[in-house]
């Protein structure tokens, strides 16, 4: 969703469990990316990195801990925590510990989550994600830009990017999105990406004392392969 997660799984539990919000795990199972448990082969693989991606004015790449400034900089900012599940305050050291627990999730196809950098400056600008269900072959697209880089369609171009590495490049035959409904802005985004509205789970979430509904967007192959096709 575009309520992005930056914080270790425990204190994220904990911050949740605090703020109202019930059976946490199990929400856990479904819309969050930090579950980075579990041992692999002992056998060894080649070394998969996460990607680097350019667009017209952007490049989408791994985040490294000199970003983390930035991101708590970015997260502190109420306006980001208001629509998001990001905790507020957010705290010395979780932005450290979100951007390590990447490569983990990557490693196990459990997620991928890149920074957005400004293609001329290398500002980074915000974060785009996909959380992948490899047994469904689907995966929930989140992002959010930080403050001064609103505004600019820098969301969508970077949603878009990693829409098509989605689809072309990890297979996948379907992407879906979600956002607050008291969140319209995200929904255009969600819209300009070819995504069809799909519905409303009303008061599906809590968020300290309010239960909040949520829009449902979603894309699948064939839709995006017929986009291309009209040149989109």
């Amino acid at each position: 969703m575009t309520y992005d997660r930056l914080a270790p799984l425990d204190a994220q539990i904990q911050w949740l469990e605090a703020a109202g919000f019930q059976n946490v795990d199990c929400w856990y199972k479904h819309y969050s990316f930090a579950v980075f448990g579990g041992s692999r082969s002992a056998e060894s693989e080649p070394e998969i990195q996460p990607p680097t991606i350019q667009t017209q004015r952007l490049t989408l790449r791994p985040f490294t801990l000199p970003d983390a400034p930035d991101v708590q900089r970015f997260a502190s900012a109420r306006e980001i925590a208001d629509t998001t599940l990001i905790p507020h305050p957010y705290e010395d050291g979780m932005a450290q510990a979100w951007i390590k627990a990447h490569s983990a999730a990557f490693k196990e196809k459990k997620a991928i989550t890149q920074a957005i950098a400004l293609r001329e400056t290398g500002e980074l600008c915000g974060t785009v994600n996909l959380m992948i269900d490899a047994k469904q072959n689907n995966a929930e697209i989140g992002y959010w830009i930080g403050k001064p880089y609103w505004g600019q369609g820098y969301c969508t171009e970077a949603a878009k990017a990693l829409l098509q590495y989605g689809f072309e490049v990890l297979k996948l035959h379907r992407i879906h999105g979600a956002h607050f409904s008291r969140n319209p802005g995200s929904g255009r985004v969600m819209q300009k990406l070819g995504m069809q509205y799909e519905g409303c789970r009303r008061q599906h979430l809590r968020k300290g004392e309010t239960f909040e509904d949520i829009e449902q967007y979603g894309i699948l192959k064939s839709d995006w392969q017929q986009m291309i096709g009209q040149n989109y």
